[in-house]
């Protein structure tokens, strides 16, 4: 586990640019503020679009299996209920 720099909130205020793309690219933060850590800059975590079909195989290989009916059953329940819905009109 690698230990995040610490920073203080001078150094954020005055080196924000190179801060803020470090964190762009990955790097996480403790902030301080008086010698005291008042919180932490993380890099949002970004979603992927792709995943490859090896990793799709491998994840899928665990999950349950579906019912058809029960599935269809429900789907035309929500399909029902959204029909009747008062503020679609």
């Amino acid at each position: 586990m690698s230990i995040q720099p610490e920073i203080t909130q001078r150094d954020l205020r005055s080196r924000s640019k190179e801060i803020m793309d470090a964190v762009e690219h990955g790097q996480s933060f403790t902030v301080t503020r008086d010698g005291h850590r008042i919180g932490e800059l993380i890099p949002l975590r970004r979603r992927r679009r792709f995943v490859p079909r090896q990793e799709f195989a491998a994840m899928s290989r665990n999950a349950p299996s579906v019912d058809i009916e029960i599935f269809r059953a429900d789907q035309e329940a929500a399909i029902d209920h959204e029909a009747d819905s008062p503020y679609d009109r």
